[in-house]
């Protein structure tokens, strides 16, 4: 039986990771990135606190948009879908709103800024990758997470591997299951 799941938390919070090693546990099973839809723009995009915050809107709501329709694609052809993003607050809510497979799932990667800050060090120094920049922090990010309506399955993952994060989720998907009244409640 196919589901959704959204993944979300902070950047360098390991959702990329739990995602791809969630979506592996399942056959068949997508594991949708929701960078990716912002990524394949060539010229035009713009990014929230680029200058133009309506432009900026139109497109972050295009990009879950594609997410979430993917999400119900896939899942609507029978595969286990596993979604990441960055994304925060009503956002999420409107996210789960567009999912029409039941069940759906909510994991908020919840890790300690420290934990945050180490591992987006250990990222930038093994691949490259900058999350933090232009006066974006570890704390602005952690508090935009905390904004998330408390519904789906919260974990502190500052001292856990991938695998049992993994595991965590999947001893508690029951938890990390999202109904429609857990939405109304949470708006």
């Amino acid at each position: 039986m196919s589901s959704v799941w959204l993944i979300a938390g902070a950047q360098a919070a390991g959702k990329s990771t739990t995602a791809d090693l969630l979506a592996r546990r399942f056959d068949p099973a997508v594991h949708v990135r929701g960078a990716h839809f912002y990524r394949w723009a060539v010229a035009g995009w713009v990014h929230p606190m680029q200058g133009d915050d309506a432009e900026a809107r139109r497109l972050l709501d295009l990009r879950y948009g594609l997410s979430a329709h993917a999400a119900n694609a896939y899942a609507g052809a029978g595969f286990t879908t596993v979604a990441q993003d960055t994304i925060y607050g009503d956002d999420v809510v409107v996210w789960l709103e567009a999912i029409t497979t039941r069940p759906r799932h909510l994991v908020v990667l919840d890790p300690s800024a420290e934990a945050v800050t180490a591992r987006d060090r250990f990222r930038r120094e093994t691949t490259g990758k900058v999350a933090y920049k232009g006066g974006f922090t570890v704390d602005a990010n952690i508090e935009a997470v905390h904004a998330i309506p408390r519904i789906g399955l919260w974990i502190d993952t500052s001292a856990m591997t991938p695998d049992d994060v993994v595991d965590e989720i999947l001893a508690r998907a029951g938890e990390a299951t999202v109904t429609d009244d857990a939405l109304r409640q949470s708006s």
